[in-house]
């Protein structure tokens, strides 16, 4: 599957994650108290699922996996014309019921990622264990690019990262066919 669709599948999942998890309007009041300091709120987020049939995209067979844990590194690097300072760290997130892991920084001082010029990042995910046993093979286990997304909000910026998959032990040929 194209990687367009898979952001706009997985950016369908995350909102309805954030209105299964308190709301919309929750989420409003985080940016708007993270704006009124003038800090940014950044989201980094991706997806997994299940690769049945060994293709590397997302298919008719394949399915999102619930409950697979997910290693998050990142570096934001602040620039302003008096310093210049790296936030890295290394967080584990496991993916809900849509097969989306997320992390949300609510606020970091003299980071506007909504500014072209004051934020330079990278974040990787990589792929840790799977919750089933029948498709617990890592397939493409870590992201190399990303997608930065601005938000119309102010200082609120996600992150999209490339979706990750795990695949069963055996390929099922009588479901996928031969391997061209």
């Amino acid at each position: 599957m194209n990687p367009v669709v898979l952001v706009a599948i997985s950016s369908f999942f995350f909102l309805q994650s954030v209105v299964f998890l308190g709301g919309v309007e929750a989420a409003t009041k985080v940016t708007n108290k993270a704006v009124a300091k003038g800090n940014s709120q950044i989201i980094v987020m991706g997806l997994v699922y299940c690769d049945i049939c060994y293709n590397n995209t997302f298919s008719k067979h394949s399915y999102f996996l619930p409950g697979a844990e997910v290693k998050i590194d990142c570096i934001f690097q602040a620039v302003s014309p008096r310093t210049s300072e790296h936030i890295s760290f290394s967080v584990n997130r496991t993916t809900n019921r849509y097969g989306v892991y997320k992390l949300e920084i609510p606020s970091v001082e003299g980071i506007k990622c909504a500014e072209d010029s004051a934020i330079v990042s990278s974040c990787q995910a990589s792929l840790m264990w799977s919750s089933s046993s029948a498709c617990n093979v890592p397939g493409y286990k870590s992201t190399s690019n990303e997608i930065a997304v601005k938000s119309k909000q102010a200082n609120l910026c996600i992150y999209s990262l490339n979706a990750l998959n795990f695949r069963p032990s055996k390929r099922d040929v009588k479901l996928c066919g031969k391997k061209k």
